[in-house]
């Protein structure tokens, strides 16, 4: 993503990796959007690790089809709910712990993109991105809080480069995944003195099924910002998001262009708007 600003550091990105720590061993893992993509990657990973994983998707089909990409070992499960719903998520996540124990490690990996003007976009449309990326990630936060910070765990919220500028035709999506960096950022005052802790990640473009059904809707105006440079995979992806979880990491980021967007974005991002109004 971003090829304009940084061309020299693109081709190092996708190599680049923090040194291993020892590996996170959670008893319990929730992963919300664990039914494919980063989700899916990361459920496996625990799983070989010998965790109990729990996914939660909205498809049901999806996840039985995930399940047997799994193995549909006794320590997965899967439960159908809604992440905007919040009354359907605290019956699932009720059933989760039910039947696997207490939740850990909490993944809201649960994410909505459709790119369009907003002028041509359906409100409802807008509403689902808000709703699924922000609000979704909200409810589980909120549900699990309580038992979470007494006995201790973590919470990583999956955002986005795209929560560090503005994208053509992403307007839902952009917000909803900047949003997340305030609700983090919150949230971890509010867990000071607990045994919860708060990380957030902002993974680049991800071989999933989601980014297959995302490309075509592109516009021209976001492919001249975010280039077509090859996707990180889903499994290279949940590997740096455990590796950085492992090292005590806050803030987890892939490659150096989306590092200095997330630490420098206030003072480069008039220049890169600039520069592409130019073109």
């Amino acid at each position: 993503m971003y090829r304009v600003f940084w061309p020299p550091w693109r081709a190092a990105e996708g190599k680049m990796r923090l040194l291993r720590a020892a590996p996170l061993t959670p008893s319990h893992v929730i992963i919300t959007g664990g039914s494919s993509g980063i989700g899916l990657a990361l459920a496996r990973l625990y799983l070989e690790r010998g965790a109990s994983v729990t996914l939660i998707a909205r498809s049901a089909k999806r996840l039985q089809e995930a399940a047997v990409l799994l193995g549909n070992g006794p320590k997965l499960g899967h439960q159908s709910a809604d992440v905007a719903d919040f009354q359907a998520l605290t019956a699932a996540i009720a059933a989760a712990e039910s039947q696997h124990g207490p939740c850990d490690l909490l993944i809201t990996s649960a994410g909505v993109v459709r790119p369009s003007p907003l002028q041509a976009m359906d409100v409802t449309e807008a509403r689902t991105q808000i709703e699924t990326n922000l609000l979704g990630t909200i409810h589980a936060a909120k549900i699990l809080w309580s038992g979470m910070a007494d006995r201790g765990g973590r919470m990583v919220f999956v955002s986005s480069g795209a929560a560090f500028i503005g994208l053509h035709g992403y307007a839902p999506y952009c917000a909803s995944k900047a949003a997340l960096v305030g609700l983090a950022d919150s949230l971890r005052q509010e867990a000071a003195g607990t045994r919860l802790g708060i990380s957030i990640c902002f993974p680049p473009d991800t071989d999933t099924p989601q980014l297959a059904a995302e490309l075509p809707l592109r516009s021209p105006e976001a492919e001249k910002l975010m280039g077509r440079v090859a996707p990180w995979s889903a499994d290279d992806v949940a590997t740096e998001i455990d590796r950085q979880l492992a090292r005590g990491r806050s803030e987890i980021h892939f490659g150096l262009t989306l590092w200095f967007l997330a630490r420098f974005g206030s003072l480069a991002r008039p220049f890169i708007y600039r520069f592409l109004a130019a073109r």
